[in-house]
């Protein structure tokens, strides 16, 4: 990698830092909060557990704008649909997405819809997405009612799905594996991932 992880002051975001790995041109209009270039922190209590003269660190994506690895994804998300010209996304949470898609959206100066479980979303990040202008939709259901609801609202209606099935999603992402890179100058032995969708160890697999 040659974006390289710089200081805050003069960090301009993640889709300039790694533009040559990323799939922009000069007539992408980036919409950008300067997500990204967030520490590995040491974890000696757990290496000592662990033994074997072994090193840990965490990836601190909580230190993005809205709270989560999500806004690495929603910079190119939205800085697609905004260079295709689209005025409106669209997304299922039960909590990061529905912050970092409104974020995104309302830089960009798209309106975001995120579409809701009732009862099972995180009441802070519902919090973020309204303050952020987002028109909130809670159904009876699970997320994945959610998705569905979503996937075919973005093919019949002008709206562009922001959730991980956007593969602008995951190039986004992917530059967290680059700055772990670009960090520790190899690449780590091992990486460890929590998994819900798969999409973020999808993204870390394409870094």
């Amino acid at each position: 990698m040659t974006g390289g992880i710089s200081t805050s002051l003069n960090w301009p975001g993640l889709v300039e830092a790694y533009r040559p790995y990323l799939p922009v041109t000069d007539s992408t209009p980036v919409v950008t909060l300067l997500e990204g270039n967030t520490p590995l922190i040491p974890v000696p209590t757990i290496a000592k557990i662990i033994g074997r003269g072994v090193k840990v660190l965490v990836k601190y994506d909580g230190l993005n704008p809205t709270g989560s690895f999500k806004d690495r994804g929603m910079t190119m998300a939205i800085s697609k649909a905004k260079e295709a010209g689209d005025q409106a996304v669209i997304c299922a949470s039960t909590g990061n997405t529905s912050a970092s898609a409104a974020a995104y959206a309302r830089r960009g100066g798209m309106r975001p819809f995120v579409i809701v479980p009732d009862g099972y979303v995180a009441l802070g990040k519902l919090a973020q997405a309204l303050v952020y202008g987002a028109t909130v939709i809670a159904i009876k259901g699970n997320f994945d009612d959610c998705l569905t609801i979503v996937r075919e609202m973005a093919l019949n209606y002008p709206v562009t799905l922001v959730n991980s099935l956007n593969p602008y999603r995951l190039e986004g992402q992917k530059t967290a594996a680059f700055e772990i890179v670009d960090n520790l100058g190899d690449a780590p032995d091992w990486l460890c991932i929590p998994v819900g969708n798969a999409g973020n160890i999808c993204a870390y697999w394409m870094g």
